[in-house]
């Protein structure tokens, strides 16, 4: 058996290209490993099911939380969530804006996907909440820490895809956190 390079990129690509083109439902893995040029047992090595493709385990938890403990003590929570949020822009996102419309399209286009989006945002929010629990954050606080961080992080992914090319996701982040400060204040302002 030869080894082949990049055989998950390449398996990822082929069926991008095929949900692009007939759709998520229509698409098979063996129409899968055969525009790739593999088998469907190598399909298998990496992925569970085509779903996988798309969702790409369950890594983005685990990063948040490890992110959250690394952070020097004595950080305010927010600073650490905009700090972690502008990393992620930067080293997951930058350079990929055509790829992660593409999915993203996807996602939106089959129910069955867009419900294990929710699934994986509210992984993400636990695993956000829990993260601060664990660094001495009152429960109540990080719950609010937690959802926020995952909704700027979605606000600003729709922002970036939807809107003029060339900006970088992490400025975008920082706009979608322009809009909530300045929502806040106008709060405080009329309280």
């Amino acid at each position: 058996m030869r080894w082949t390079p990049d055989a998950r990129g390449r398996l990822e690509r082929a069926a991008f290209e095929l949900f692009t083109e007939q759709g998520y439902q229509a698409t098979t893995v063996p129409q899968i490993t055969a525009r790739a040029g593999l088998t469907t047992r190598t399909f298998f090595r990496y992925f569970a099911d085509k779903r996988e493709v798309v969702f790409a385990g369950d890594e983005i938890p685990v990063l948040a939380r490890d992110a959250i403990e690394a952070a020097p003590a004595g950080l305010d929570p927010l600073d650490i969530v905009v700090h972690g949020l502008r990393r992620v822009a930067d080293e997951r996102f930058e350079g990929r804006h055509d790829e992660v419309g593409a999915v993203r399209r996807v996602v939106l286009a089959e129910s069955s996907l867009r419900e294990r989006d929710a699934r994986k945002r509210a992984d993400l929010t636990d695993a956000v909440r829990e993260g601060f629990v664990d660094r001495g954050v009152d429960p109540t606080e990080a719950a609010v820490v937690a959802e926020t961080a995952v909704m700027l992080f979605h606000l600003a992914l729709e922002a970036w895809l939807t809107g003029p090319q060339g900006r970088r996701m992490a400025d975008v982040v920082d706009e979608q956190l322009s809009v909530l400060r300045t929502l806040l204040d106008r709060h405080r302002a009329g309280s």
